[in-house]
């Protein structure tokens, strides 16, 4: 059985514990070791805080408007905008196909930088001289900056991509493991 899920979210923190709690459940419904849904749900929640900090333009107080002053249903129609015009979202998907779960997270901010070039996490595994400067880690004292690097170390493979004028996708996957009588084990 293979299951495959996509989530549609808005880009803001209620988003990331919800599209956690969702690949959760289903790795728990699956039968799927609670060590390997622990690695993947903290590799996503870094992947989705990312998308939601930095996946999109951000508004000015002077852009919001007053409770009051508009249709409800306006806040409807710019859900439904054509998914490369707007920055307010990002789109979770997961795959859970024979014994790999591949997740993928897209947004439609300005993409990673050029000169930003990571080192894929098997790479990093099996010790091999990258290609290239890995990219140093923050200082200790740093609030933020090291989510990449976390999901390159929890995950098997990571791949770091910009989508021309569309935003930036992490993609990365993780050999399975399965609980004892798992009732659901993908095959």
């Amino acid at each position: 059985m293979s299951i495959w899920w996509s989530l549609h979210l808005r880009r803001e923190a209620a988003s990331v514990p919800l599209a956690r709690r969702f690949l959760l459940g289903t790795m728990e419904s699956a039968g799927v070791d609670p060590d390997i849904s622990f690695d993947l749900s903290l590799a996503l929640s870094e992947a989705c805080a990312n998308a939601v900090e930095h996946g999109g333009e951000q508004r000015n107080a002077d852009d919001l408007v007053a409770p009051g002053d508009c249709d409800p249903w306006d806040a409807w129609d710019s859900w439904n905008e054509q998914s490369g015009t707007t920055s307010g979202q990002y789109w979770v998907t997961a795959y859970l196909d024979g014994e790999k779960c591949r997740i993928e997270v897209a947004d439609s901010g300005p993409g990673f930088p050029a000169r930003r070039v990571l080192r894929t996490a098997e790479q990093s595994h099996a010790h091999q001289p990258p290609a290239h400067q890995p990219q140093q880690l923050p200082p200790l004292s740093a609030e933020d900056g090291r989510g990449l690097c976390l999901i390159e170390q929890l995950a098997d493979h990571v791949h770091f991509a910009n989508r021309p004028g569309r935003g930036a996708v992490v993609s990365f996957d993780k050999v399975l493991k399965w609980r004892e009588g798992a009732l659901l084990m993908v095959s």
